[in-house]
């Protein structure tokens, strides 16, 4: 009998030492102080969805604003802003590199912005839309030039007239070739046009002499 209540006895679970009731109790603190942070957390969110919700509202039904910025934010924040964007049927980027200072702009649908705007946001600069239309009439002009020169074709540079054309009404058609002939031995051989023009009024006079 005496063995058999020392069995029942010895498989019972002993009672909870003092340590291990301490690391319990530390353990539903903790679960619950886990539990109102996460309420917390929840009650934020809705009360800046509604926040965000109040200030795109008012966006809409500015007619003198067609976009907006807002103050950095972190990911969840942008996450929920983008979707009230949505939502209200506008459109929505963020900008900036660093995930800290990563901000939105909302634009409404008929004020879209163009892939050249987005581009200026994305360097960090602010959007000129003069400077932006002077530099669109450049680059649109440079294009329509580079067109009409293609189909122009390559500038073929030729002389004016050649050397008999030039002197043909005054010593005749068959002393000018000849005289162009010799033009062009004499330039070979390095001499210059008044070499050429000596030649020309010597053979000039002679012919004065002969008839």
């Amino acid at each position: 009998m005496a063995d058999l209540l020392g069995s029942i006895l010895s498989s019972m679970e002993k009672p909870p030492s003092l340590s291990d009731q301490e690391t319990r109790r530390r353990a539903r603190e903790q679960a619950a102080r886990l539990k109102k942070l996460q309420e917390q957390e929840k009650q934020q969110k809705v009360e800046f969805r509604k926040r965000m919700e109040k200030e795109v509202s008012d966006f809409i039904q500015d007619s003198g604003q067609i976009k907006k910025k807002f103050q950095p934010m972190n990911k969840i924040e942008r996450s929920i802003l983008h979707d009230v964007v949505e939502v209200a049927g506008l459109t929505s980027f963020s900008f900036g590199d660093d995930d800290e200072c990563r901000y939105v702009m909302i634009f409404k649908k008929e004020f879209a912005p163009s892939d050249e705007e987005l581009d200026s946001y994305r360097r960090g600069e602010e959007w000129d839309p003069q400077k932006a239309e002077e530099k669109r009439k450049l680059k649109e002009l440079a294009q329509r030039q580079e067109e009409e020169a293609a189909q122009q074709g390559p500038v073929v540079v030729s002389p004016t007239s050649d050397y008999k054309d030039k002197y043909s009404h005054l010593i005749g058609k068959g002393a000018a070739k000849d005289a162009a002939h010799m033009l062009q031995a004499n330039k070979t051989y390095g001499c210059g046009e008044a070499t050429v023009g000596a030649g020309e009024g010597r053979r000039g006079k002679a012919k004065a002499q002969g008839s």
